[in-house]
């Protein structure tokens, strides 16, 4: 049965998906999450290096990229590993993720690390925030230097892998968040376009889709995984 590999969202620390990958193991679909550096800036390449190093060697296994690490999930589905069975993107981009900001990208760097949590929850859970998330969230923030969160920030504002896009081969589902104040709709839209073998599935729920919406998510996931057979 194929492992299903998730990369975590901006703050990296893989704390936010602990529930989403223990949903996904009561499906009968083995998953973990690979934590990023919480001291140390890295690009989207040097993420790309550290998480190859990480992946299943020859067993099967679907990559999960989510938000912030949609573009990592794409580079290396463009130049798959031999395990790589199928790619999952959740609410995210192969560039900027706001068309026409990329140049106040070097202008983060003046950027509150961690902004009111009022903000954030508003951005990020909307409705669906609830004590539990907002905390989770806010200790997954205080785990990861600030100087890492900007640079990571910036990253996401200089990106662009949409030539990789439609290079990926493997099977593909992507879910979209209904609710999204984060994302532009634009940025699913393309992503649908270019994949060549794309199911795109909308949940509703916010930009934190995999926290929020946890158990329609895990349902879609493991059906796809599932659907993809042993080898």
């Amino acid at each position: 049965m194929a492992e299903v590999v998730i990369l975590p969202g901006l703050d990296g620390t893989a704390r936010l998906l602990e529930g989403f990958c223990s949903r996904l193991r009561a499906l009968g679909v083995p998953a973990r999450a690979i934590a990023y550096p919480t001291d140390r800036p890295m690009g989207y390449l040097e993420l790309e290096r550290l998480v190859r190093a990480q992946l299943p060697a020859s067993a099967a296994f679907v990559l999960l990229g989510e938000s912030f690490s949609g573009p990592v999930a794409i580079q290396i589905a463009s130049n798959p590993p031999k395990g790589l069975k199928g790619l999952v993107l959740s609410t995210t981009f192969a560039r900027a993720p706001v068309p026409g900001i990329s140049p106040l990208a070097a202008l983060v760097r003046f950027a509150p690390a961690r902004p009111p949590m009022r903000l954030l929850s508003w951005a990020l859970l909307g409705r669906w925030a609830t004590p539990d998330l907002e905390t989770a969230l806010t200790e997954a923030l205080r785990l990861v230097s600030p100087d890492v969160i900007r640079a990571r920030a910036a990253a996401t504002l200089r990106v662009d892998v949409s030539g990789l896009v439609s290079t990926v081969r493997v099977p593909a589902l992507q879910l979209v968040a209904l609710q999204d104040r984060l994302l532009a709709p634009s940025a699913p839209r393309a992503l649908a376009a270019s994949l060549q073998a794309c199911t795109t599935v909308k949940v509703s729920g916010p930009h934190l889709l995999l926290q929020a919406s946890t158990e329609r998510c895990a349902q879609e996931v493991a059906a796809f995984a599932l659907a993809l057979g042993p080898n």
